[in-house]
């Protein structure tokens, strides 16, 4: 179950996980020898076992096994419960959290995939394609960071360039066309800072897409699956509903950079710091208005369990799909609207 990659408030949970895969395959051999038909236990080469525990049955072995798989549900239970807004981070941050091309392989039928801007090319930060979910046709959009190191380098670790949002916005208004609700999958630090993407007009690719998602007349869902980094994230967020996973983060920019502002310096007590004040949680963020629901994740992250974590991203968006059917597709450009409009009202009382 533990992988190379490790966090560090994981620990007590890898060390129960070593103990598991440890007694398995010592039940492994306890099974093997009493099958044996010679009577000899079988030999393994490269295992150093002492023979007392080699001796154990295998009605002990199974005992015990049961006994950790409990104690490791609680520990992963009790250790991501009370995880820091830094330690959010980092589960956003895992190499196996499931990605975009995950959940759509995962929950979407009939995929098919569309490419490029007509203006410069293709961008494989950017994933858009046609596809159903449920009874629902739609058209999904999502950041992709890439899972091996050939293809991280190639989708820019996530970080899309301007033909990447300009491909998602000329499909979003396919979309509309056709009558399709829209869903897309946030999951970036934030877009290309590049010159080549700056010479190319990241900004303003980023700024019209903020104004023609606010204008389109077909449902759009949004859902911050895992980084939800500043106007990178927003190029393809502006939406009538707006999801977090429970691990996810959102925010006006990223803890490093945060800290490298305020501090000059970017390292783990800055770092954490700037995580705090961010508010950049799910539970802050729906607190503050700034989204509208937290999926929840299996125990211990949508990386140890992504087909489960699919399922409920799959109901979510269902559901609100459904709900959003009914509603006149004039008036929705109206509503998101007054959406946005109220992210960041406060109210003061005076003092008399």
């Amino acid at each position: 179950m533990s992988s190379y990659y490790q966090l560090e408030f994981e620990k007590p949970v890898i060390e129960i996980e070593r103990q598991i895969a440890e007694i398995e395959q010592r039940l492994a051999r306890a099974l093997a020898r009493g099958e044996s038909s010679a009577g000899e236990a079988p030999s393994f080469p490269g295992v150093d076992v002492p023979l007392e525990q080699e001796e154990s049955t295998p009605e002990d072995l199974g005992a015990d096994l049961a006994r950790l798989r409990e104690a490791h549900g609680a520990t992963l239970q009790r250790v991501y419960a009370v995880l820091s807004p830094r330690d959010t981070v980092l589960v956003a941050r895992h190499p196996k959290r499931p990605q975009s091309r995950d959940y759509i392989e995962l929950i979407c039928k009939d995929f098919c995939e569309l490419h490029g801007d007509r203006r410069f090319g293709d961008d494989p930060a950017m994933v858009v394609g046609f596809a159903r979910i449920g009874s629902h046709k739609v058209l999904v959009v999502g950041h992709y960071k890439g899972r091996s190191t050939k293809e991280r380098i190639a989708c820019h670790f996530g970080c899309a360039h301007p033909e990447g949002y300009r491909k998602a916005l000329a499909k979003m208004k396919l979309a509309e066309k056709f009558g399709l609700p829209i869903v897309t999958f946030v999951d970036t630090p934030g877009a290309y800072p590049g010159l080549g993407a700056e010479a190319r007009g990241q900004a303003e690719a980023i700024a019209v897409n903020l104004r023609d998602m606010s204008r389109l007349r077909t449902p759009v869902l949004s859902i911050v699956i895992g980084e939800g980094g500043s106007g990178g994230a927003l190029g393809i967020a502006v939406a009538d509903r707006v999801a977090m996973l429970q691990h996810a983060w959102y925010s006006v920019i990223s803890p490093e950079g945060c800290a490298a502002i305020l501090w000059k310096q970017s390292n783990e007590q800055t770092n954490a710091l700037a995580a705090q004040a961010l508010k950049l949680t799910a539970a802050d963020n729906l607190a503050l208005g700034i989204v509208d629901a937290i999926i929840p994740e299996p125990v211990g992250g949508a990386h140890r369990d992504p087909r489960k974590a699919a399922q409920n991203v799959e109901r979510w968006i269902t559901d609100q799909l459904h709900e959003l059917r009914t509603v006149n597709p004039s008036t929705l450009p109206t509503l998101r609207y007054e959406r946005f409009r109220r992210l960041g009202s406060v109210t003061e009382e005076l003092a008399t």
